[in-house]
């Protein structure tokens, strides 16, 4: 009875937030979640399964089984001082699952626990240990553990390699045989980084799988059970069998399903018979007896309601990922998605990666051979181009456009709903790919920004990415994207592809304007351009468009029309060779006769032999042609893109120009302020926060100010009072002059309003303004509970700024700095920032808003103390970063001084979060 009590217990408790799915080291998938009593069996069948020596290795002993006693104690944790995970991977026997790999810790005291590890002999090279200690220490810091500790045999070389690769610093010493070591687990820039890198290469290798598929499994929707297959997925399946035997036929096509089943006429709505049990298990399995394996990649155009079912017989076939066309799932609805959520499941247990619902396909151009899983039946020629799109609708303009352009591609993944594969993936893919030079993404939705910024900045500092959202604001959320709400104003997301690097572009005819400068020419020097037109009104207008797109105009010249070859090679050459020229637009409209390709053939030479960005427009001329390209100085080809109007080629010279600056700058480093303890702040929050807690929890101001000082940020201190007596006795014990404020929120902040009375230099003084505050106060609604008034010390004179961090539930930490003012708020003038942030990025912060230039000795006043409020708000920043649950915090003001920056005022919330990016994992659905 006490054991079943115990199960009940730990079943009650059990985390589901800590159930993942991830992706391993060699690309394949597999499920992380918390132990439960039920796995007994399973966890037997793994432990009998291990070699002698793994055995030993774990146990420090022989045990052929685990005894039924301390199976039982394994699989009862209470998931808070005992702690225990799994990684499974599906299987046809029961229980329908096998462990590949446990870790768990138990508690010592409250900051440090003893870890142990165990992988499976088959499932050894992975990763699973990696990703099950990375799990394993985020749920122990979430319940306070602070340092793992361990005992190993000198002779487990890989577990030993698991603690010592992690990036942790790992302190160990022999002591009676075995190793002993420990390590704090909190996060460090090393570990992060070796995160990040085994999540980079997991996934580029997921990808890999995908994009040099060379045997293909293409699924129609003829299949036992359906009795009516849609024309549409026939159409389909058939289109993918064809493009892929006729992009290249050394590709390995196999099909099931793509002819109408012999009994079975085709019926526009579809009908999606329900499973028949054995019968139909029997027959379906009949379907699939025909593939011969290995497959790599798998296409299916199926019903929605077949999908789950098909995707479990091609795992069967060593399909490293599946590409799923059809439609039907989370945009219609629950059944919809609860169908979406089994098809992940179904696919993530086998080792799958899925690409789409809705997806329009994937396409490989490389130099290996030719991929066209995709219903593009012409595609562009091959290239160096990498592209991305959630939509499929907008995929077949969008290549089109690619073709017409002469741009040439080397991938293109259409994720659909990206329930699955992202655009994230395919940037980590991107990251290593020799075959790509410029990457563009459209985007619908970004379901993971903290993780997009992190990939997307360190792809954009090797090669261009350009990005086009659904919307200007970026927060348009289509059926069927597993998208979390945000409060996040819009100029967050522009915020978030600054700080990522990436190239933001208002539409697809833009991202292939600036994807053929970028892909064709050399990277802008600088930003100073000329201008050379045959036309003296033209060159004015080109050179308004240049100044508007960024940049910096060094010269218009008029090249006559009639002027002969050898002049016009004279003045473009003479104009490319000046010092004080980076990069040039040459417009070329003849007003008699057709295109001037004598012009173009100089105009390529010259380009190709100054080493310099050069752009045009020219009649009868689009994208990159022949007319336009000459080798360069190393022999390389080298093609001048053209544009239909100069105001393109300004423009996407601009934003070119403005991502080589971009890369070339200085990022700066992690911030690590001096004397932060975070781990003080974790505490405190911990002690404050109620584990049931459902609402927010408000901090007092006295919290708020103990809350921040952990990180080195003091607020002054103030001193709650009621009328004039108490009012009287803080100033003096605090001593004047001093500074009154009503508490009263529509008056808070606003000495405009009278709310607010400084130097008060003595009691007659004080009394007097106590009067006249509490009688203003008195017409305004107050907050139960509080003093109406607060005393505090003079601050030295300066700027008022405000600064305030918000947990949004799709960005995570939102930082946000503007000047004190009603023109601030009214006019928005606020500057944004998302953590993890660098020295360089709270720099740019904090000269982001219109009103900035009053910190820098605005209109003959002094400069203030920028340095200090840039510590101020990079203390804010890795507090806001490393605490999920700091709901929000606002300090208002915070004053500049000349010398130094102080809050005066520090409010606070906090409330459970579960941010998307605190792991590494799969969508679920």
């Amino acid at each position: 009875m006490d054991e079943q009590v115990a199960r009940d217990e730990a079943e009650a408790r059990y985390p589901a937030a800590w159930e993942a799915d991830v992706v391993l080291q060699d690309g394949g998938t597999a499920r992380v979640r918390p132990i439960r009593p039920s796995d007994a069996d399973a966890l037997q069948a793994f432990h009998v399964a291990q070699s002698e020596r793994s055995t030993y290795l774990r146990f420090f002993a022989h045990l052929e089984r685990l005894p039924e006693r301390d199976l039982r104690r394994l699989v009862t944790v209470d998931h808070d001082a005992r702690v225990a995970l799994v990684a499974t991977v599906d299987d046809d026997e029961a229980p329908g699952y096998r462990i590949i790999g446990v870790a768990r810790y138990d508690r010592l005291d409250d900051d440090e626990a003893e870890v142990a590890f165990n992988v499976s002999d088959a499932h050894q090279g992975r990763g699973v240990g990696s990703v099950l200690l990375e799990h394993l220490a985020a749920a122990a810091r979430e319940r306070g553990v602070r340092r793992f500790v361990a005992e190993v045999l000198p002779q487990n070389g890989r577990m030993l390699a698991v603690f010592r690769d992690a990036g942790y610093e790992v302190r160990q010493h022999a002591e009676d045989g075995v190793v002993a070591l420990g390590f704090d687990i909190d996060p460090t820039d090393r570990s992060l980084a070796v995160m990040a890198d085994r999540e980079h290469r997991s996934e580029a290798r997921s990808m890999r799988a995908v994009l040099g598929a060379r045997s293909v499994l293409v699924v129609g929707p003829a299949l036992p059970g359906t009795a009516h297959p849609r024309r549409l997925h026939l159409g389909i399946a058939r289109a993918l069998v064809a493009h892929l035997a006729l992009a290249d036929p050394a590709v390995r096509v196999q099909s099931v399903g793509t002819d109408p089943l012999p009994e079975a006429a085709p019926d526009e709505n579809g009908g999606d018979e329900a499973d028949h049990g054995a019968a139909f298990t029997a027959a379906f399995t009949a379907a699939f007896a025909h593939v011969t394996g290995p497959v790599d990649l798998a296409v299916l155009a199926v019903p929605a309601a077949r999908a789950p079912a098909v995707v479990r017989a091609v795992a069967q076939t060593g399909a490293r990922a599946v590409v799923l066309t059809s439609t039907g799932f989370a945009e219609t609805g629950p059944e919809g998605l609860a169908l979406q959520r089994e098809v992940l499941a179904a696919a993530h247990g086998a080792g799958l990666r899925v690409i789409g619902p809705g997806s329009y396909g994937v396409v490989s151009l490389g130099e290996d051979g030719a991929l066209n899983a995709s219903l593009a039946d012409e595609l562009p020629r091959p290239g160096r181009l990498g592209l991305f799109s959630q939509s499929a609708a907008l995929a077949v303009p969008l290549l089109a456009a690619v073709r017409r352009r002469g741009l040439g591609l080397a991938e293109f993944v259409s994720a659909g709903h990206r329930a699955d594969v992202s655009g994230n993936d395919l940037m980590q893919f991107w990251a290593d790919d020799d075959g790509t030079d410029v990457v563009g993404l459209y985007l619908e939705s970004i379901g993971n920004p903290r993780k997009f910024s992190r990939v997307a900045r360190r792809l954009a500092l090797a090669k261009p990415v350009i990005v086009l959202t659904a919307g200007r604001s970026g927060h348009v959320v289509p059926p069927g994207h597993a998208v979390r709400a945000t409060q996040a104003p819009a100029r967050v997301v522009d915020e978030l592809m600054r700080q990522s690097g990436v190239i933001r572009v208002e539409n697809t005819h833009q991202m292939l304007d600036v994807a053929q400068v970028l892909g064709a020419q050399p990277l802008p020097a600088g930003r100073r351009v000329a201008v050379v037109s045959s036309s003296s009104s033209v060159a004015a207008l080109v050179a308004e468009a240049a100044s508007t797109a960024g940049l910096v105009v060094a010269g218009a010249q008029v090249l006559p029309e009639d002027a002969s070859d050898e002049a016009a090679h004279a003045q473009v050459r003479a104009a490319l060779e000046d010092d004080d020229v980076d990069v040039a637009i040459v417009v070329r409209i003849p007003l008699v006769g057709g295109p001037d390709l004598a012009f173009a053939r100089t105009l390529a030479g010259v380009a190709a032999s100054s080493g310099k960005t050069v752009v045009a427009c020219m009649l009868g001329l689009h994208g990159l042609t022949d007319e336009l390209t000459a080798p360069d100085a190393d022999g390389t080809p080298r093609t001048v893109p053209a544009y239909a109007t100069p105001e393109d080629a300004a423009l996407a010279l601009g934003l070119a120009a403005r991502y080589a600056s971009w890369r070339a700058r200085d990022h700066g480093r992690p911030l690590h302020p001096e004397g932060a303890d975070l781990r003080a702040a974790g505490r405190l929050v911990r002690g404050w926060l109620p584990a049931a807690a459902e609402r927010e929890v408000e901090l007092t101001a006295a919290q708020a100010a103990q809350l921040l000082a952990t990180v080195g940020v003091d607020v002054l201190a103030s001193t709650p009072v009621h009328d004039a007596d108490e009012a009287v006795a803080a100033a003096r014990a605090i001593g004047y002059p001093v500074a009154l404020k009503t508490t009263v929120p529509a008056l808070r902040h606003r000495a405009d309003l009278g709310g607010i009375r400084l130097d008060v230099a003595d009691d007659v003084e004080l009394r007097a303004d106590v009067a006249e505050v509490l009688a203003l106060a008195a017409q305004h609604r107050s907050e139960a509970g509080v003093a109406p008034l607060e005393v505090q010390a003079m601050a030295p004179r300066g700027s008022s700024c405000v600064l305030r961090t918000v947990e949004d539930p799709l960005y995570g930490p939102v930082l946000s700095l503007g000047m004190s003012g009603d023109a601030s708020d009214l006019l928005g003038d606020v500057s944004y920032g998302i953590p993890p942030l660098t020295d360089v990025d709270v720099a740019d912060l904090v000269r982001a808003p219109r009103a900035a230039p009053r910190l820098f000795g605005y209109r003959g006043l002094p400069p203030l103390d920028v340095a200090a409020l840039e510590d101020v708000v990079a203390r804010v920043a890795v507090l806001s970063d490393a605490l999920p649950e700091l709901r929000s915090l606002e300090l208002n003001p915070v004053v500049v001084a000349e010398r130094g920056a102080v809050a005066l005022a520090a409010r606070a919330t906090l409330a459970h979060a579960d941010r998307a990016d605190a792991t590494r994992r799969l969508q679920r659905g």
